[in-house]
């Protein structure tokens, strides 16, 4: 994308700024490395879930974020996540313009109080959510740094 790393760094590790690019985050709370996601109410098949799981988050300033699932001690959180974003330096576009490649790897776990017949259907239900959410969030965010596509 046509933004600069630092630019796309603070909007990645900004709490705050996450839930409004990101569709179906209501809000983070941030602790020190603990993140806790707060997820919109959901329906799967009937069953409705409105998922809240804690990240223990890992910055390597500038190129990296590692998250994965971490509930305090004692809890059961019923949903969590396990991934990263990483960032490099992209080359020039053909008007010498540099920017930023951006990479997020993310699974996203739920118990659901359903059937394991149900699986394929959840799984496909929840593949196609998460990919359109993914394509809201790059554009979202393309339109926050007022950057297009690479």
């Amino acid at each position: 994308m046509t933004a600069d790393r630092a630019a796309v760094w603070r909007v990645l590790t900004d709490p705050d700024m996450l839930p409004q690019l990101t569709p179906l985050l209501h809000r983070i709370d941030a602790d020190g490395e603990h993140w806790r996601w707060h997820m919109v109410r959901l329906a799967v098949m009937g069953v409705g879930i409105r998922p809240v799981f804690t990240e223990r988050m890992t910055f390597t300033e500038g190129t990296r974020i590692d998250f994965t699932h971490a509930p305090p001690s004692g809890v059961t959180e019923w949903a969590g996540a396990e991934g990263y974003y990483a960032l490099a330096d992209a080359e020039p576009d053909t008007d010498g313009v540099p920017g930023t490649h951006l990479e997020i790897s993310l699974t996203l776990d739920v118990d659901l109080p359903l059937s394991r017949l149900a699986a394929p259907v959840v799984t496909r239900t929840m593949r196609a959510t998460m990919d359109a959410t993914g394509d809201r969030f790059a554009a979202n965010l393309l339109r926050h740094l007022d950057a297009r596509p690479r």
